[in-house]
């Protein structure tokens, strides 16, 4: 098969255990480029979270895409073109701040490159600062400030409180809304629809490919639907039990140079 696109997640799959891009990956990425391969670099970051790393891969010089916000946004690296994006109703931000509150558990938004959020202290609120290099603004009346538009809310709390209240968010908001955790420790809110799977569907029509000739790499629930969408759906070895069951092939660790081996593997001339 002639797989043309690859689709990495970041966290846990692109990037090791100290969220570095190791020399083998890089090579073999910047080969895939050189042989006319399409780079997709998709996750539930932010754009500006991702905006490093596709620099550090030369994708704004070579071309490539960013998926952010789990399938919220699409960005066209080489023209600087938003190819998709959708946001949640502004008439829908008070209603989840409220879900929130009522379960007990801290949240977040964005608000351009800064995470605005009722507690900044909070360990999860730091930790998502982190990843992404984003400011974090406090604004305790998150229901009075927040009256635009926003791609998505994350709930935070540890994973054992977080699948008690994960149901109760669904079943307060309905099916209007896409509800999902993306680590044991973020419960993503975001539009109906918005996944990863049906915004690299929406990508593939406006590239006329089709999904037999893309492949998708993770190793987290978010990344569930594109792995099981993808013509060739690849695990890291490091990736959630479900996550593994639904690839169809599982590569090496994301500390093993995981993607370097697939892109080895299955995309570039000259391997096997």
């Amino acid at each position: 098969m002639n797989y043309r696109m690859i689709v990495l997640d970041l966290d846990g799959t692109l990037t090791n255990g100290r969220k570095v891009i190791t020399p083998k990956t890089k090579e073999a990425l910047f080969e895939l480029k050189r042989q006319g391969g399409v780079i997709v670099l998709a996750s539930g970051r932010p754009t500006y979270g991702i905006t490093p790393l596709a620099q550090e891969l030369k994708l704004y010089e070579t071309g490539g895409y960013i998926l952010s916000y789990n399938g919220g946004r699409i960005l066209n690296l080489s023209t600087g073109e938003i190819v998709f994006k959708k946001e949640l109703p502004i008439s829908s931000n008070k209603k989840i701040i409220e879900i929130a509150k009522e379960q007990g558990v801290n949240f977040l938004t964005y608000e351009n490159d800064c995470i605005i959020t009722p507690d900044a202290s909070d360990e999860y609120v730091k930790k998502e600062a982190f990843i992404n290099k984003l400011e974090v603004k406090e604004v305790k009346d998150m229901e009075a400030y927040v009256t635009f538009p926003v791609v998505k809310f994350l709930l935070l709390g540890d994973g054992e409180i977080l699948s008690q209240v994960e149901p109760k968010v669904k079943e307060a908001l309905g099916d209007d809304y896409s509800v999902y955790r993306s680590e044991p420790f973020f419960l993503e809110v975001l539009p109906k629809g918005i996944d990863k799977a049906a915004s690299l569907e929406r990508l593939l029509h406006e590239l006329s490919m089709g999904r037999e000739e893309m492949i998708a790499c993770g190793d987290g629930y978010n990344d569930l639907s594109m792995i099981q969408y993808a013509g060739l759906g690849v695990a890291m070895e490091n990736a959630v039990p479900s996550v593994k069951k639904a690839a169809d092939y599982v590569t090496f660790s994301n500390n093993d140079d995981g993607i370097a081996h697939v892109v080895e593997k299955f995309m570039l001339s000259g391997h096997a």
